[in-house]
């Protein structure tokens, strides 16, 4: 429960600047404790290194965290799993993206469950408050790719599963039917 709290306050203080892209401008940190709620609430993950990671897990691609500093606090098993969920911003987009689609299937059972949590709190997001400029086309490609993604990191949490299936299916229905 301590390293979980640090981990809460590390990523406070990491992600402290930033906001997401939703018209709200919500404060950054929400997402990744979301996350890690959604989780532990919706898929009954109660193991703390998971969680950690979840609530570190934007903190390499998105802010100036040395991966040295999250193995000498939180160790390198919660440093694996985070590395797992970053991306390369040294790439472009889409092959940022391409990538997550063919390496969903070889990440731990830790990273898969991580990375469903985050892909459905962020379709969720999409739903309620979509990142101010996207149009529903967008919407709708971000829906599709994200299938792709969760599709190589099914099989681990039956529920996270689920229920990832019943926001794509019910996003894309409702996307698809908006005028």
């Amino acid at each position: 429960m301590k390293q979980l709290l640090k981990a809460i306050r590390f990523a406070a203080e990491k992600h402290s600047e930033q906001r997401r892209k939703n018209s709200a401008a919500t404060p950054y940190i929400n997402h990744p404790i979301e996350v890690a709620e959604y989780l532990c609430l919706v898929g009954d993950v109660h193991d703390e290194s998971i969680l950690i990671a979840a609530i570190l897990h934007d903190t390499l691609e998105d802010t100036e965290t040395d991966p040295n500093e999250i193995r000498d606090i939180f160790g390198e098993e919660v440093l694996g799993m985070v590395v797992e969920c970053t991306d390369d911003k040294s790439l472009e987009k889409s092959e940022r993206k391409r990538l997550q689609v063919v390496n969903a299937r070889s990440k731990s059972s830790g990273a898969k469950q991580i990375k469903i949590a985050d892909k459905t709190c962020n379709l969720r997001s999409i739903l309620e408050d979509p990142p101010a400029g996207w149009p529903i086309s967008r919407q709708i490609e971000y829906f599709q790719w994200a299938a792709d993604v969760v599709d190589g990191l099914k099989g681990v949490n039956l529920k996270l599963d689920e229920q990832v299936d019943k926001v794509i299916e019910s996003g894309l229905s409702r996307l698809n039917n908006t005028p």
